[in-house]
């Protein structure tokens, strides 16, 4: 596997376009992020890393694996993914990874 230094130029740029792509994803679809600053950094370190290993914003919340010689999220979960978009959002109020949220999940919030 690839190693990737997280203070390098590359990462530190990737993780910029990552940052551009999630406000868009929130714009897009009415969505807010999470309250907590660290999940929603982590998150995004995560999609960045996994753009930068697999060319694909898979969710780092779920499991990436080695299907007929390409990679794939073992769940179908590439951001945003289906099943938060569909199910968890609207029932639960966040998606998995919790990044993005409806505003009435985060005025609810209890920390």
């Amino acid at each position: 596997m690839k190693k990737i230094d997280m203070s390098s130029a590359e990462f530190l740029t990737e993780l910029e376009k990552t940052k551009k792509f999630t406000d868009k994803v929130c714009n897009q679809f009415g969505f807010v992020y999470h309250p907590m600053a660290d999940v929603n950094e982590g998150v995004t370190m995560g999609l960045a890393r996994h753009k930068m290993l697999y060319g694909k914003r898979f969710c780092p919340c779920f499991m990436v694996i080695e299907e007929n010689g390409k990679h794939v999220s073992a769940d179908n979960r590439t951001c945003p993914c289906t099943v938060a978009l569909e199910e968890e959002i609207p029932n639960e109020g966040k998606c998995h990874c919790g990044i993005f949220c409806s505003q009435s999940y985060v005025d609810n919030y209890q920390g």
